[in-house]
């Protein structure tokens, strides 16, 4: 190969490179990321298992909108209590929006949509009355732990 060419190669790729890391924008950590529930879930939902919720709000950082009101988020049963044995509160954690076409994966806080009722005796003892439903529309709020680069 010729040096011109190998020379126009390689300014080809610095170019390309250059222009993608134009494109890329970062959420800072901290950012809070609202995502109302589209699939249903208890507290007794098996810990591992997925769900399906929606941006509720766009997220903007320095006034460009970088992941849109309406797109898709998913998440997991962090902790929940479908075994009997344990009597561990629900929480949920967001794993991946998508933006773009694309999945991008988050680390959140846990979120803890609220708590079942609760009666004197039980609460003496460490132990919750009923099965707190998550349906469709619950607004859940998630803290990123790391920044995330789009």
């Amino acid at each position: 190969m010729k040096p011109t060419k190998v020379i126009a190669i390689i300014s080809v790729v610095c170019a390309c490179v250059a222009a993608s890391s134009l494109n890329a924008a970062t959420i800072p950590a901290g950012t809070t990321l609202t995502v109302s529930s589209v699939s249903p879930f208890s507290s007794k939902t098996v810990v591992g298992r997925s769900f399906e919720g929606k941006l509720a709000q766009d997220v903007s950082v320095k006034g460009h909108v970088l992941m849109k009101a309406g797109s898709k988020a998913f998440g997991k049963i962090a902790s929940s209590r479908s075994n009997p044995r344990k009597n561990d509160p629900l929480t949920v954690e967001l794993t991946s929006v998508s933006v773009n076409g694309r999945n991008v994966a988050v680390k959140t806080n846990a979120f803890q949509p609220g708590s079942p009722p609760m009666t004197g005796r039980q609460a003496r003892y460490g132990h919750t009355a009923g099965t707190l439903m998550i349906t469709p529309g619950t607004l859940m709020q998630f803290q990123l732990l790391q920044p995330v680069t789009l």
